[in-house]
């Protein structure tokens, strides 16, 4: 395979397609000199930058400073609607003055940080192939190494390769893997099939060793699927060097969790999102998955460790030091789904070398990162059981003792349900009881379940930002019950006793009445929680959400109800950052939310100070970083039909008046 050099993007001050509007170091201490060498800005996922240019002050003078297009668009132009790329997701790298980013396609660009200007672009021509496995075209960045000498881009594929890419040609690394790429389907343990395993996130690279997950098929048809074990990778050679068993085999601790040696077919159980890591410490932090299949786990008896879990891992020796179960024998697609936040904390005049995990079912578990204690109790409660045959749940689940639950949880009582009307409430209830409900870890059944959060989350992917200096973690999520309904597939075509049998929009987000979300609001929020304390700083809804649907039935303003977050959060030293794209469909129609925006937040309250309209929808989370004086902030809109990387900064005088 060959370069692909194509014209640089030079469309690149184009202020009026922005409407401007005002509106009521690395390791895991936040970005140091204006760079953001890591997917989440630094190996500790924090996404802070101590850049303080840009503040309450002039935010509002921010404007357009260059726009790249993704080299994606020209290809995906001539493609049918299901081979073309999904949302742009990827965030950007920045070192040095160069963005290094990934496209859908899984391209690899290398843009200038001050004008936009293209570098170079390497095309791994995987999108040439078959489509990629579950969400189809879809990648979220890259990672970088530098020995000080050489500098490498690390691009692991949708269809299963590791590529090396020299960061200052563009052009693969010859003497890595063969001819500058590893084949990621070998070296598992078991034959493993392309077009059902993928990675789609950006690796973790901590020393030399580069650390790569997988995305695999979510809607298995039989208990048979290739294992998610977590790998490490020479960064100089592409040499395989360790294999950590996700899901143990023969007789290593854990295997007796899976039961009737169901360790030796079932899969998934992998690490799809992205990583986080400590260097000073040499230890990469693992956020796992759900085993086969999401819903149904009566072929894989026992706890199944290590799924859904928090593993620590020695970076360099693939060895385990310590690891916790967030869900035991998992049946509610409660996948781990963003990397760890790592943060430093004093909790009751005690400094502790913390790491937090958010997850999709509205809990926060916190934890020292070196050791796996518990930083406050974590507790086994008793839950529903199952009635479904052939299916064991498990008699009790952790729950934390602090911080308190983010997000709404379970149906226990009729105060979860929407009520902005007497009649609202009433149908609301109508819908819930056609279902089976009750508190959270209900489990799935063969009359359908409602579940909540469902697999969507509470947080997701984009994950949660850390303030190093506060100890304030800020997590947006998003309230997303949904219906599973267990039932006998056909014999024919699958080995499962039961699948998931309901498809459409119950499947993942259950409205309620008139349209409107089943639950009372907010529909997505963003939560700010002190570290230290665990106590909640505050919570703010996340745009209007569909506000005005509800002022027209009822009568009444009932101000902001917040809507779904299209990305994670930006942290500087003055601000926090939140994009925001239209979903109507998930919180009903007629809301601001159908714009999309970047806002900026006070980080003391939450208050709004600012929002930029952008003129397409944000899917990436935004980064920041400083190239000859002057403060950007990047992010990626835009997906099947123009894909781009846009960039804001103050204007130039004002910026160049800045102290």
């Amino acid at each position: 395979m060959t370069r692909s050099h194509r014209r640089p993007a030079t469309s690149t001050l184009i202020p009026t397609l922005l409407a401007l509007a005002p509106a009521t170091a690395w390791a895991q201490h936040g970005v140091g000199a204006g760079d953001w060498p890591s997917y989440g800005g630094d190996h500790g996922s924090t996404k802070y930058t101590a850049l303080e240019q840009i503040d309450r002050d002039n935010v509002a003078d921010l404007e357009l400073a260059w726009r790249w297009e993704s080299p994606d668009n020209a290809e995906a132009a001539d493609r049918a609607r299901f081979l073309r790329p999904g949302a742009y997701k990827v965030t950007p790298l920045m070192v040095g003055g160069t963005l290094y980013a990934a496209t859908s396609f899984g391209q690899v660009a290398a843009i200038d940080g001050e004008t936009g200007e293209q570098k170079w672009v390497f095309d791994t021509e995987d999108w040439r192939t078959s489509r990629p496995t579950n969400l189809g075209y879809n990648h979220r960045g890259v990672g970088y190494w530098t020995d000080g000498e050489q500098a490498r881009i690390l691009m692991p594929t949708n269809q299963a390769y590791l590529w090396a890419i020299d960061a200052h040609t563009g052009e693969p690394v010859g003497d890595f893997g063969e001819g500058g790429k590893v084949d990621l389907t070998e070296g598992l343990g078991r034959s493993v099939q392309r077009r059902i395993y993928s990675v789609i996130s950006a690796p973790m690279i901590i020393g030399d060793t580069v650390v790569v997950g997988s995305s695999i098929f979510d809607g298995p048809t039989r208990k048979e699927m290739p294992p998610g074990h977590v790998r490490g990778f020479d960064a100089r050679t592409g040499r395989q060097k360790w294999i950590f068993h996700t899901i143990p085999q023969g007789d290593e601790p854990g295997v007796e969790t899976w039961e009737d040696e169901s360790w030796t077919y079932s899969g998934n159980t992998n690490v799809w999102t992205v990583m986080s890591g400590d260097p000073e410490l040499g230890y990469v932090y693992l956020p796992i998955g759900t085993p086969t299949n999401d819903w149904y786990g009566g072929h894989r008896l026992g706890d199944n460790l290590y799924a859904e879990s928090l593993v620590c891992l020695d970076a360099d020796t693939g060895e385990k030091v310590w690891h916790f179960q967030f869900v035991h024998h998992g049946l509610w697609d409660y996948d781990v789904p963003a990397a760890p936040n790592l943060v430093d904390i004093t909790v009751d005049g005690k400094e502790i070398k913390a790491v937090a995990q958010i997850t999709k079912q509205g809990f926060i578990y916190v934890f020292d990162r070196a050791t796996g204690e518990h930083v406050w109790p974590i507790e086994e409660r008793p839950v529903p059981q199952t009635d479904v045959p052939g299916e064991r749940t498990s008699p009790t689940q952790p729950f934390p003792t602090k911080p308190a639950p983010y997000e709404h949880q379970g149906f226990e009582s009729d105060d979860m349900l929407i009520s902005f009307t007497p009649e609202l409430h009433e149908a609301a209830k109508e819908i819930r009881d056609k279902w089976v409900y009750g508190p959270l870890f209900t489990p799935p059944s063969l009359q359908g379940t409602l579940l909540l959060p469902g697999w969507g989350g509470g947080a997701n992917w984009y994950g949660a930002a850390v303030d190093p200096e506060t100890s304030t973690i800020y997590i947006p999520s998003f309230t997303g019950p949904m219906v599973v309904k267990l039932v006998e597939p056909d014999g024919a075509r699958s080995n499962f006793r039961y699948v998931r049998g309901m498809s459409g929009v119950e499947s993942f987000f259950l409205q309620g009445p008139e349209g409107l979300p089943l639950t009372r609001p907010p529909y997505g929020r963003m939560t700010a929680i002190d570290l230290n304390t665990g106590e909640h700083a505050w919570m703010r809804p996340l745009g209007d959400g569909p506000r005005r649907q509800v002022e027209q039935i009822s009568g009444e303003d009932p101000g902001p109800l917040g809507g779904p977050p299209a990305a994670g959060p930006l942290l500087t030293k003055t601000l926090l950052f939140q994009a925001q794209g239209g979903a109507p469909g998930l919180t009903g129609g007629g809301g601001a939310d159908e714009v999309s925006v970047l806002r900026a937040h006070d980080k003391k309250t939450g208050e709004v100070i600012h929002q930029v309209y952008l003129d397409a929808s944000p899917s990436g989370t935004p980064m920041s970083y400083e190239i000859g004086g002057r403060q950007y902030i990047a992010l990626a809109v835009g997906g099947a039909e123009k894909a781009e990387i846009i960039a804001l900064a103050l204007p130039e005088a004002a910026a160049e008046a800045s102290p």
